[in-house]
């Protein structure tokens, strides 16, 4: 770019920096994307809880869904104790008398354990996790597996101690308000709250539904072991099934073990044979090792669809720019001055170029807030993200791939958009014309997600060739990264089609820029390409 073309695009550039638009651009997304991830977080926390009522005919589901609903629930309130008396948090001062006694026994039943060799143990699991889950079981009454292995290895004493604190626990726990719950963690009990009904009339529990004091209620018949009773659910929602899949959940767990004994079968053996073949996944990496596959592993193969949005959405916006630039300034004949000082192609190439920098500008600035968005914010709200989201939107890869196919995507509807705009009069003109260059972009938005499921697939593979599809599906199957040599044609492909579209455009640039009157045919651009530099064809009467 010589130095007349690097005036024109320092112009353009400067010309873009004054806007307002431009500032609103750089600002809105790290706005958007601080919100998208503050408002989930936010409306999960605040969430409204769930009033609901049981009629229980059969005399104990309801007491034994509570006994399950409870157990995972103080397990998080022993966790939270635990962390606040080994920080020594002032908050554990705060607690009640008989949570800072069982963190404490916690505590030292876990070091007394700490170490040894302990039957029925997981030993990929935390030893803590398991001591708490155990002594959780065992506090609602459950006769569940936890218990049974937190029996086998822990001393005698040590359960003792803890199960004095029993009543003491439960006590505490049954007079906690739901939104005391919610500070320790309790998802259950914040989120889901039993309303005891003063009658068992249906009516009137219809009535409060509708004047919207229940959420919803359940109806157990007497003998759901049987199978051959009343099982119902009513509620006004029916798009929110969060309380019903959770009492459901629970209420089947207790079935099934009144089933089992009931027919008297050993828990362990109908375990093992309801036991599901899990095939562990693995995964090849880059050296052709196998490796063990993890949620971020997961994730990372379908971090490339939210670059292609990006991509898009970016390509189409800085092309869109540069159309509409080009229109306005030669509706407004700024052109005709500016072509007193430059060639066309210097302009040309000038614009491109100018609105080019914008775009990386405006990008830059996004990806740097999307990294710290994704790290600090859940932080700063107090979330722990399960997966490290910045490790993958930083991975030089797809960051790389990124920078390089916008830019050469850039220039490829840039060169197309700049030709359709220097043959318009006005913007009514030019939105018409770009209609099918919206239609070849559509194209790899709705071929997106196929893709992403198959990265390495005849449809993937041929869409890679294709050089106006090539930006967008090369960067959607990095999640199952092509092979070199793809990379190296479809990039020497799509740089030979970018530089057939810049040289078309600049020929047809440098003659549709002066002229005025009504748009040319297809057939007449065409002859404007093919004709040497120089030479203007004439115009068709017709």
């Amino acid at each position: 770019m010589n130095k007349k073309a690097f005036l024109v695009a320092e112009r353009e550039f400067m010309e873009h920096l004054r806007t307002k638009t431009f500032w609103l651009g750089i600002f809105f997304f790290p706005v958007l994307i601080t919100l998208s991830i503050v408002i989930p977080i936010w409306m999960e926390e605040n969430k409204e809880a769930r009033t609901y009522a049981v009629i229980d005919r059969s005399g104990w589901l309801l007491a034994e869904v509570e006994e399950r609903a409870a157990m995972p629930d103080l397990a998080k309130v022993f966790h939270t104790a635990l962390e606040s008396y080994r920080d020594n948090d002032e908050s554990f001062s705060e607690m009640p008398e008989a949570l800072r006694q069982t963190a404490e026994r916690l505590v030292k039943a876990i070091e007394s354990v700490e170490g040894q060799a302990l039957p029925g143990v997981d030993p990929d699991r935390p030893l803590e996790d398991q001591v708490i889950d155990g002594f959780a079981t065992l506090l609602t009454g459950l006769s569940g597996p936890e218990g049974e292995k937190f029996r086998q290895f822990m001393p005698e004493e040590a359960i003792n101690n803890l199960m004095a604190l029993r009543d003491s626990v439960r006590d505490w726990w049954s007079e906690l308000p739901p939104e005391e719950a919610a500070k320790y963690g309790a998802r259950a009990k914040s989120r889901y709250v039993r309303i005891d009904p003063e009658t068992d009339d249906i009516e009137a529990l219809n009535k409060k539904i509708t004047d919207q004091e229940l959420f919803g209620y359940f109806v157990i018949g007497e003998d759901p072991v049987g199978g051959e009773t009343e099982l119902k659910y009513v509620s006004a929602n029916l798009t929110d099934t969060d309380l019903l899949e959770w009492f459901q959940r629970l209420a089947t767990d207790s079935v099934r073990e009144r089933r089992l004994e009931a027919k008297e079968i050993d828990k362990s053996v109908a375990a093992w044979v309801q036991a599901p073949l899990r095939f562990e996944s693995r995964m090849i990496s880059r050296a052709g090792e196998e490796e063990e596959v993890e949620t971020q592993d997961k994730l990372r193969q379908w971090a490339p669809v939210a670059f292609v949005y990006l991509l898009w959405f970016a390509v189409f916006m800085n092309a869109q720019m540069l159309l509409t630039n080009t229109v306005e300034e030669k509706s407004n004949r700024i052109l005709e001055v500016l072509l007193s000082s430059v060639s066309p192609v210097e302009l040309m190439s000038g614009k491109i170029a100018g609105i080019a920098a914008v775009g990386l500008t405006m990008l830059i600035t996004w990806i740097a807030s999307f990294l710290l968005a994704v790290k600090y914010v859940p932080k700063m709200m107090g979330a722990d993200a399960p997966v490290n989201l910045s490790a993958i939107a930083g991975d030089p890869l797809y960051l790389g791939s990124f920078l390089v196919y916008f830019l050469l995507g850039y220039l490829f509807f840039a060169a197309l958009l700049v030709g359709i705009g220097s043959v318009c009069n006005s913007l009514k003109e030019a939105q018409n014309l770009q209609q099918p260059v919206v239609l070849i972009l559509i194209v790899p938005i709705m071929a997106m997600v196929p893709i992403a499921e198959d990265p390495n697939s005849t449809l993937a593979k041929v869409m890679s060739y294709i050089p106006p599809f090539t930006p967008f599906v090369m960067m959607n199957r990095a999640g199952a990264p092509p092979t070199t040599m793809e990379y190296v044609a479809t990039t020497i492909l799509l740089v030979a089609s970018t530089a057939f579209m810049l040289w078309a455009a600049a020929k047809v640039f440098r003659i549709g820029v002066l002229m005025t009157g009504k748009p040319p045919k297809v057939s007449e651009i065409v002859r404007w390409i093919r004709a040497p530099v120089g030479m203007v064809p004439e115009r068709s009467n017709e």
